[in-house]
């Protein structure tokens, strides 16, 4: 991947006229993404509609100015050293409900405002990811997923399930209504990953249902997520690290392999879930990626895997350091 440049000053005033006052520079990120790390973004604009938001794609894709769009802030580790051109953070979150259609803007959070929004009209089928942290955007991007429902939990819910239109920014800059098959959703995957398309707002299908039943497979789901993944707001990180291995685990992997409760700094591999790395505190960028590259050459050394991360790399990394081998040892020991 290339890394991004940092904007010419003609590039920043050109941005400014086209942008105006809410164009922001040395912004710190870290408080803005769910690992609480990284650097400070060169350029920030925040998009509070979904107008605003293809402004300012089409003026970074006009002036050629490296971009990226920021969500949530879930699923990513921004480098220490920030990024270098602009962020654009997604903040459209208008939402409205017209029988059984829920429309949303994409900056929309999936939880609380849209399941919110939904369930709170009777409707069914956005309470299965109750308590992940995703915008619409974001979940369009990866087809958000998550077993349910209770208690068998044998089947894999996607949100592509239940969407029926979106409104996107094309590549080419046209704005342009489609519908679910033009995603090509697949697990953890849809056409946005080999795209450069923009969610502007997506329109979701969904059915009439009891408001007990929504309220029980709510509390069900939050309850199962409790007890299997640590607490993003004491415990910050950017959900699982690796991508699932059809047939094996991959926090199985990292399990047997004895690296639960690792730590480098203040990142630790969470003892409660082995495909997790969360932040004690004051972890860095160089923390998480030696505690990643240890789990990969460690996994792959023990069992022949080779996991690959899912989460996104964003922005300038510094040297990351080599942990020790005997650090595994050390882990085992304090568990």
């Amino acid at each position: 991947m290339r890394k991004p440049r940092t904007p010419t000053p003609a590039q920043r005033r050109a941005l400014a006229r086209r942008l105006g006052r809410e164009l922001k520079r040395d912004v710190p990120l870290a408080s803005k993404t769910s690992f609480r790390i990284g650097g400070p973004a060169a350029l920030y604009f925040e998009a509070r509609t979904p107008e605003a938001l293809a402004i300012a794609v089409r003026a970074a894709r006009a002036l050629e100015v490296d971009h990226f769009l920021l969500g949530s802030g879930a699923n990513i580790l921004i480098g220490d050293r920030g990024y270098p051109g602009l962020v654009i953070a997604n903040h459209a979150r208008e939402i409205t409900v017209r029988g059984t259609c829920v429309t949303a803007a994409s900056g929309a959070m999936i939880y609380p405002d849209l399941i919110d929004a939904a369930t709170g009209h009777g409707l069914s089928g956005l309470e299965h990811y109750v308590g992940i942290p995703s915008t619409v955007g974001g979940a369009l991007w990866q087809n958000l997923h998550f077993l349910s429902p209770a208690p068998a939990r044998e089947r894999t819910m996607f949100i592509g399930e239940i969407l029926e239109s979106a409104e996107l920014l094309t590549a080419d800059n046209r704005r342009r209504r489609v519908d679910v098959d033009y995603f090509d959703f697949g697990y953890d995957q849809s056409i946005l990953h080999t795209r450069d398309d923009v969610v502007l707002s997506a329109t979701f299908e969904l059915e009439p249902a009891p408001a007990e039943m929504l309220a029980r497979i709510m509390d069900e789901n939050l309850r199962w997520r409790a007890e299997r993944h640590p607490p993003l707001d004491s415990e910050p990180s950017a959900g699982s690290i690796f991508r699932k291995i059809e047939g094996i685990g991959a926090g199985r992997l990292i399990d047997e392999c004895g690296l639960k409760g690792l730590t480098c700094g203040d990142a630790q591999i969470s003892p409660r879930h082995a495909n997790i790395i969360v932040n004690h505190g004051r972890a860095s960028a160089a923390d998480v990626c030696a505690l990643i590259m240890h789990v990969q050459r460690t996994v792959h050394a023990d069992t022949g895997y080779w996991l690959t991360p899912e989460i996104s790399f964003i922005g300038e990394f510094g040297p990351v350091r080599r942990i020790a081998p005997e650090s595994r040892a050390a882990a085992e020991t304090k568990m």
